[in-house]
């Protein structure tokens, strides 16, 4: 199935049903009003929901209308916990080679996961106002799962079954705020303001084979003001899967319906596939050149992330965002 959350004026807006091809939608409230209230009663309301996703994309459901990403808030516009880790460890490795530090070995076996803001997301195709851009403004390019219910020290073998709904995301951050921050020694706060998520939500088997040991086997897409970026592959040197990430978050507290958890940064050890975000080019820069030479974002700039199944079609539809100036 494939899911949207239209604006209707309330914080949540309306749950939508959405064709495969993103070229029509439905709202469904005789079986739920908002993608939360059915991830609250997954169980017994997706199957339902199922039936009339058949009969969407078979062109025999009434009240369709044409899908426009555009009305699109993030799948779920406001959530309940919003953690992100950093999977691809080969980025995190390369970010500290860049500025000569060594790295824990532990960071090969546990994973790295810090807990974001989950009050206000910003949507797919709306801008992203910053005041400043001597933060140094950058966009994540990343991957993030939505959950049932997980119970706390669940194994990773069976949170993979929790694993309800894949979106994609933008996990803007400001890069010149993170280090003052990190020394404090308690994480990510300021430099890391309001994410965004793809306006369609899908279930994992609209990716058919390309859904393997809970990763994603495609290439994640990244334009920058209309110039290819980045394409790295999102199955390919993902040290811990969607499955340990799961787990490790619910090590020690359970998961409530509605839980994101992201994978961070998508990275290939293949650099021609270029990069998910601007830090690790310009990382790639200070190693080859002694310094940067790629800008972070100012006000204007503008970042699409997408991902295309085998015959070229988007999945998720598009995050589209433009970061402009925040005059309060």
């Amino acid at each position: 199935m494939k899911l949207a959350t239209y604006q209707n004026g309330r914080r949540d807006g309306q749950l939508m049903l959405v064709s495969r091809d993103l070229a029509n939608a439905v709202a469904v409230p005789d079986i739920a009003h908002t993608l939360q209230q059915l991830l609250d009663d997954w169980h017994e309301l997706s199957p339902r929901l199922e039936q009339k996703y058949q009969a969407l994309n078979a062109g025999t459901l009434d009240g369709v209308v044409a899908f426009d990403e555009t009305l699109c808030l993030s799948p779920l516009p406001r959530a309940y916990q919003w953690a992100d880790g950093s999977a691809y460890v080969n980025h995190v490795e390369l970010v500290r080679k860049a500025r000569g530090a060594d790295m824990p070995e532990s960071f090969w076996t546990d994973p790295l996961v810090y807990q974001g803001g989950s009050d206000s997301f910003i949507a797919p195709r709306a801008s992203i106002p910053l005041a400043s851009e001597d933060w140094g403004i950058d966009f994540e390019s990343e991957i993030a799962v939505i959950t049932d219910d997980v119970p706390m020290g669940i194994s990773a073998d069976k949170a993979a079954g929790h694993i309800k709904l894949l979106m994609l995301v933008n996990d803007v951050s400001l890069r010149n705020l993170i280090p003052a921050e990190l020394a404090k020694g308690f994480g990510f706060f300021q430099s890391k303001p309001s994410s965004s998520f793809s306006p369609v939500a899908v279930t994992p088997d609209e990716l058919a084979g390309n859904w393997q040991d809970t990763r994603v086997h495609l290439p994640l897409v990244t334009h920058l003001n209309d110039g290819l970026f980045g394409k790295p592959n999102a199955g390919v040197d993902m040290t811990f899967n969607f499955a340990q990430l799961v787990a490790h978050v619910a090590k020690t507290r359970p998961l409530g319906s509605g839980a994101i958890i992201g994978s961070g940064t998508i990275s290939n050890y293949d650099r021609s596939a270029g990069s998910s975000c601007l830090a690790e080019k310009r990382m790639l820069e200070v190693i080859a050149d002694g310094k940067p030479s790629t800008p972070f974002m100012g006000f204007g700039d503008r970042v699409r992330i997408e991902m295309f199944d085998d015959a070229g079609h988007s999945i998720f539809g598009a995050i589209d965002q433009q970061v402009v100036e925040y005059k309060g």
